[in-house]
């Protein structure tokens, strides 16, 4: 109740910036998270262009130190989706989802991007800056009336405990389909993809990853390419 008190506050702060404070209790918190994570943050902070919430999304997962290959296949598959017409939902701080966070930039398309910590330190203090410089190279400040940003993470921390698997379970959770190029056998993208099956949702896996065969087995479909 305290951290839920704190962040009130820290919503008064933010209402000149037109962010969001929601929290599992709020009626419009993101029924997509609710319906695949058993375990869904307390509170999100959201900011930019809440109507992607109703789109038909994806997202493109690979596990961290993904090759050459694999992180063109997400490159790929990020086209596929956003010419397509869907949202991608990626993070911003590691290359797998760079490449595929910056696709959409390309394309004047939005997208959802999932932080692993406060806006203020993922967007600067006047939430206008792009959150990675391969994304700056397309556009040079964060669109809000075009994007969203969404952080379960206070506006002003940088790091949390668990910041990158909250954020990966909300990018997962809020995708309604899932692109899986690379996924380690008993690792965070391979538990995510048991999450997604579970709640119903498609799941594509390359041949890249050595266990997509067992991903099959449990309703996953095989990408083909």
């Amino acid at each position: 109740a305290a951290k839920v008190d704190e962040a009130r506050s820290v919503e008064a702060q933010l209402d000149r910036f037109g962010v969001t404070l929601v929290t599992a209790a709020d009626a419009h918190y993101p029924v997509a998270i609710e319906a695949m994570d058993p375990d869904p943050p307390g509170m999100l902070f959201l900011y930019g262009n809440t109507k992607l919430l109703g789109a038909k999304s994806f997202a493109v997962l690979s596990s961290r130190s993904s090759p050459p290959a694999a992180l063109d296949k997400v490159e790929k598959l990020a086209e596929e989706g956003v010419l397509n017409g869907e949202i991608l939902v990626a993070g911003h701080d590691t290359l797998e989802y760079q490449r595929a966070a910056v696709v959409p930039l390309r394309w004047g398309a939005p997208r959802i991007l999932v932080l692993d910590r406060g806006l203020f330190a993922a967007l600067g203090e006047e939430l206008k800056d792009e959150p990675f410089r391969t994304a700056r190279l397309w556009r040079y400040q964060f669109d809000a009336f075009t994007d969203l940003a969404i952080s379960a993470t206070a506006p002003d921390l940088d790091y949390q405990k668990e910041g990158n698997r909250t954020r990966d379970r909300i990018v997962a959770s809020l995708a309604s389909r899932l692109d899986i190029v690379l996924a380690n056998p008993g690792g965070n993208m391979e538990k995510l993809a048991g999450m997604a099956l579970k709640a119903g949702r498609p799941v594509r896996i390359s041949d890249m990853s050595v266990n997509y065969r067992t991903l099959v087995q449990s309703g996953a479909t095989l990408l083909p390419y």
